[in-house]
C-alpha cells in the first residue's frame, strides 16, 4: 500500500479525534472532516467508507497501546500495588501528551450506543478494568494493601478518579499538568489502603 495513502489515514484519523474533542461526537461529519483536512468529501471517501469507518479507526487507535502497555507492566518485577499504580500514571501520561485522546473517554457511553464502535470500547473498557482489578486482588492476598474495599470497587475509584479529572478539566480552570494532578490523587490513595499504613493506624 501507498505510504503515503496510509499516513494521511492517519491524520484524517487525528483530524477526526480533535473535532471530537473540539466540538463532540455529533460534530464529527464527512462535511466538517473534509474540511478540517481541507479536501472535498469525495476525496474523503477514497480513505474511508463514512464516518462509521472513521469512529472504528478512532477507537483502534485509542486502544492500540493497551495489550503492550499492560504486557510490558505486568512482566516487571514489581509489586502489584505498584503495577496498578504504574499502569494508571502511564495512561494519564498519555492523556496529558496527547490532550484531545481525552474526549474519547468522555464520550464514552457515545461509542457504547454505536453498534460499530460498542464492542471494541467494551472490550476496553474490560481490559484495563480487570488488570487493576486482578493486580489489587493479588495485592490483598499478598498483604500489600488492605480489603476494606473488595477489588472491584477500588478498580472504579481508581480509574473514576482519572475520568472525573479529565471532566473537570473541561469545566474549570486548571493549569497544573494532568499526571500531576492524578499521581498525587493515586499515591494518596495506594497509602491509604496500604497494609502497613493500617496496621501503624
Amino acid at each position: 500500500m501507498d505510504k503515503s495513502f496510509v499516513n494521511r489515514k492517519d491524520r484524517i484519523i487525528a483530524s477526526a479525534i480533535e473535532i471530537i474533542s473540539e466540538a463532540g461526537l455529533s460534530s464529527l461529519t464527512t462535511r466538517n472532516l473534509a474540511m478540517k483536512e481541507n479536501m472535498s468529501e469525495s476525496l474523503l471517501y477514497r480513505y474511508f467508507g463514512g464516518i462509521e469507518e472513521v469512529l472504528v479507526e478512532v477507537i483502534h487507535t485509542f486502544t492500540k497501546f493497551d495489550d503492550i502497555m499492560i504486557a510490558t507492566i505486568g512482566a516487571k518485577d514489581l509489586s502489584h500495588m505498584s503495577k496498578v499504580l504504574e499502569f494508571l500514571k502511564t495512561i494519564s501520561t498519555y492523556y496529558e501528551g496527547y490532550k484531545e485522546m481525552a474526549a474519547i473517554v468522555l464520550n464514552y457511553e457515545e461509542f457504547l450506543h454505536n453498534v460499530n464502535t460498542r464492542e471494541a470500547v467494551a472490550a476496553c473498557i474490560e481490559k484495563r478494568t480487570s488488570f487493576v482489578r486482578r493486580e489489587l486482588k493479588a495485592a490483598m492476598e499478598e498483604k500489600e494493601i488492605v480489603d476494606t474495599f473488595t477489588p472491584e470497587e477500588l478498580a472504579n475509584l481508581f480509574l473514576g478518579s482519572i475520568e472525573r479529572d479529565l471532566l473537570n478539566r473541561r469545566i474549570e480552570y486548571d493549569d497544573r499538568p494532568h499526571t500531576q494532578v492524578t499521581i498525587s490523587t493515586m499515591d494518596k490513595l495506594a497509602e491509604l489502603i496500604s497494609y502497613q499504613t493500617d496496621e501503624e493506624g
